[in-house]
């Protein structure tokens, strides 16, 4: 009995998909770190005082906010964040010091440098004036509009 001939990959087909996501892997970190930047040249501290990968943590207690409010005003905006404890937190687990900032999905849609700058600047402008509706309202619509940009399906 003859057997057909076992199909491999190419090798650089291989290579080309390892490539890929190292590139992709770059570009998650870089664009935390572009984050963490501009969160900290507006004034808003963050845990650790940098990142390394993914997460940017803000510790809010500075400006006397929660991790709660901010959450809830930032979906009002449409940009999804999670509160999160921060070290030696004040509050509780439900309301906490902080909000948990990620960049892999923003990278998976295709934001570069120039988006993810906008975007944590209105999160900044969101969270430094938390009970401004308007503002809210203004930048959600510049946020449904940049997204439109970068649809998550083609």
């Amino acid at each position: 009995i003859r057997r057909p001939p076992r199909s491999t990959p190419k090798p650089s087909s291989a290579a080309s998909d390892v490539y890929k996501r190292q590139i992709y892997t770059q570009q998650v970190i870089d664009n935390a770190k572009l984050m963490c930047r501009v969160i900290q040249d507006r004034g808003i501290d963050v845990v650790t005082g940098k990142t390394d990968n993914h997460i940017v943590l803000m510790d809010l207690r500075s400006k006397g906010l929660t991790g709660k409010d901010c959450e809830l005003a930032l979906g009002k905006a449409n940009i999804t964040v999670n509160k999160n404890a921060v070290p030696d937190d004040p509050q509780s687990p439900f309301i906490t010091s902080g909000i948990r900032l990620g960049t892999p999905a923003v990278t998976t849609r295709g934001f570069g440098k120039d988006e993810v700058e906008q975007m944590t600047n209105w999160i900044c402008d969101i969270v430094l004036d938390l009970g401004n509706t308007d503002k809210i309202n203004l930048i959600k619509d510049q946020v449904v509009q940049l997204c439109s940009k970068f649809p998550v399906y083609k």
